[in-house]
């Protein structure tokens, strides 16, 4: 298992990576409506956001369990959110 540092930089490096290629599809689509691409970003960062409040729990029963849950909800989000952005 993965400790709780490289899991914060992998949270950090993929929803960076999300809102890096909403903001270049933006660039290279001027004319297109970017209220989606926004969205997507706005998702990322609320996701961001509680993934890494429940990274900073101190006090939780069964650590293994626990961290496991949060790379399983960090994988699906992350899975959506680039299904979003390739429909865009």
């Amino acid at each position: 298992m993965s400790n709780k540092r490289d899991l914060k930089k992998d949270l950090n490096y993929v929803f960076g990576d999300i809102i890096d290629a909403a903001l270049v599809w933006q660039i290279a689509n001027p004319k297109e409506d970017a209220t989606k691409s926004e969205a997507i970003i706005d998702e990322s960062i609320n996701s961001f956001d509680a993934l890494i409040a429940e990274t900073n729990k101190r006090k939780v029963e069964n650590p293994k369990a626990h961290f496991s849950g949060i790379r399983h909800s960090f994988e699906t989000k992350a899975t959506e959110l680039v299904a979003k952005i390739n429909s865009l």
